[in-house]
């Protein structure tokens, strides 16, 4: 089920207890790790069962990265921004492929969780996503550590996968079973939900790499601030780096904010804009480019410019009161 995300905070490290959680079918999977274990089969010259001490056995990797979900798969174009920026740290997908040895006609990466319920109408459904193999071999993360402590539950507990420069839907909690294998799975979550036509193309296409976005956080929206001087700050991020972000306050032209390069890893960027605020309210907006060429739209997508509403009081109390 769906559920409310918490505001995210104006940190560049979110706070475990504010990440969002997403599950589709249900109730998660509650695992011992020392009764976990993972399978990798299919289209490999040695099919795996490895456990958690196997696992972290393993060459470890650690790094920074935006996890956004993409949202409802049935409304792909409504705006969510459930965006959370985590520290993750587990062992490189192709450490274990290399111990499997994928076979030359090998294509595709499945990944499958623990979980298992009805979604959309289908019953006793697993969730199931699929990348290629060469991308999910650069990229993805056996995840068991977020922001340096053990996952959680709810989070995907003992092991997950991150693809970090995908959208959470990508990064498939409960992880219990890889399959390699030449073609894309037919089922509910890689071919009937989670795609979409992008803008200028008439083909659908899976949900996988983040669009480029942006969230206002400071000031809070709905909040009251003094008038006068005031920081205009938030986030934003993509699959790539972030180039520019502009702030526009109520009807005046856009204004190029601050905006701090992206670090190593696949974290957000902060950007920040000093604006003269006169007393009364005020509808702030903020967007982004990346180094794609890629800009946030105005509206009707699911990554539209991201707006808030505040008031600007005079000595503590909002204008013509």
């Amino acid at each position: 089920m769906f559920r409310t995300d918490p505001e995210t905070p104006d940190v560049f490290r979110t706070p475990v207890d504010e990440v969002f959680v997403r599950s589709h079918l249900g109730r998660h999977p509650q695992f011992d790790p020392a009764g976990w274990t993972l399978t990798v089969e299919g289209l490999v010259e040695r099919p795996l069962r490895l456990d958690f001490r196997d696992l972290r056995g393993l060459p470890q990797t650690g790094f920074t990265a935006v996890h956004e979900c993409f949202g409802n798969p049935r409304h792909p174009t409504v705006p969510t921004r459930a965006v959370t920026n985590l520290e993750w740290a587990g062992v490189p997908l192709a450490e274990v492929l290399a111990l499997a040895g994928p076979r030359p006609e090998a294509r595709h990466v499945w990944l499958e969780g623990a979980d298992r319920g009805d979604f959309a109408g289908e019953s006793d459904v697993s969730y199931l996503k699929d990348l290629p193999l060469e991308e999910a071999r650069a990229e993805v993360v056996l995840a068991h550590t977020m922001n340096g402590e053990p996952l959680r539950p709810d989070h995907g507990h003992p092991v997950r996968a991150v693809a970090p420069r995908m959208f959470g839907t990508n990064s498939v909690k409960w992880l219990t079973r890889i399959v390699l294998a030449a073609e894309r799975p037919e089922h509910l979550f890689t071919t009937r939900l989670y795609t979409r036509v992008l803008p200028g193309e008439s083909e659908s296409r899976p949900v996988r790499e983040k669009d480029v976005s942006s969230k206002l956080l400071t000031p809070g929206d709905g909040r009251s601030v003094p008038a006068g001087d005031c920081e205009l700050a938030g986030y934003a991020w993509s699959s790539t780096e972030v180039t520019a972000v502009e702030v526009a306050v109520d009807d005046a032209d856009w204004q190029p904010a601050e905006l701090d390069r992206r670090g190593p890893g696949f974290g957000w960027q902060r950007f920040r804009l000093r604006h003269d605020l006169a007393p009364g309210p005020h509808r702030i907006r903020c967007r982004a480019t990346d180094s794609a060429g890629r800009v946030q739209p105005l509206t009707g997508d699911r990554n539209a410019v991201h707006e808030i509403q505040v008031t600007a009081e005079v000595s503590g109390r909002p204008a013509g009161r």
